[in-house]
């Protein structure tokens, strides 16, 4: 039977957002943020440390911070192997004036909507070469999920660009925890399996 493909999103990274700077510096800042691993004190929620003791497969980003999650989400029981097909979109940030300056989480915001928008410079993944990297993420995940359930320790805005291709693909999200913070997971079940749920609960 087909497995779950399970997709979570790492815990807190080491470095601080309470800072005010420009664009060109949020460029430094979100550098920093890759090389983070988490910060003191993260923990991973019991539900999702279940998720990962029954999953047959474990995979990460090769980003700190989601190297880091699927360690502590697995205790450490095992190997996961890291790829960097796995790693975050871009955040190329806006080419905003220098006097402008805000919270690394409202540039965050702006770089995502200029980068959707066709702001990618010489040498950083545009957003349609960001989608077709999530094609073969999905298609890596789905056939993961064919030896039983994949757990992905990934990233934000990845997670929810491959949860938009699955369900194009006719999977179901069907059990979501933390919405899209820091250590949210979310379920997807291959179609056909609510189908299959309901003829059987019909014949009983």
């Amino acid at each position: 039977m087909i497995g779950r493909i399970i997709t979570a999103r790492h815990g807190r990274p080491d470095l601080s957002r309470d800072v005010k700077i420009t664009a060109r510096e949020y460029g430094d800042w979100w550098a920093r943020y890759d090389e983070s691993g988490l910060a003191p004190g993260e923990a991973p929620p019991e539900n999702l440390v279940e998720l990962a003791a029954n999953a047959k497969t474990v995979i990460s980003s090769t980003l700190p911070r989601a190297i880091e999650t699927a360690s502590m989400a697995t205790k450490g029981a095992r190997e996961v192997p890291a790829d960097s097909i796995y790693v975050e979109a871009p955040l190329p940030p806006p080419p905003f004036p220098d006097f402008v300056k805000l919270q690394p989480a409202h540039w965050g915001v702006l770089s995502r909507l200029w980068w959707v928008l066709g702001h990618a410079p010489d040498g950083v993944e545009s957003n349609q070469d960001a989608w077709q990297r999530v094609a073969k993420i999905a298609k890596n995940l789905e056939a993961h999920a064919e030896h039983g359930d994949v757990l992905l320790c990934a990233h934000g805005y990845l997670n929810w660009m491959i949860g938009r291709h699955l369900r194009k693909d006719g999977w179901t999200c069907t059990e979501h925890h933390g919405g899209h913070h820091y250590w949210s997971w979310r379920i997807y079940e291959p179609p056909g399996v609510k189908n299959e749920v309901r003829a059987h609960a019909a014949a009983e």
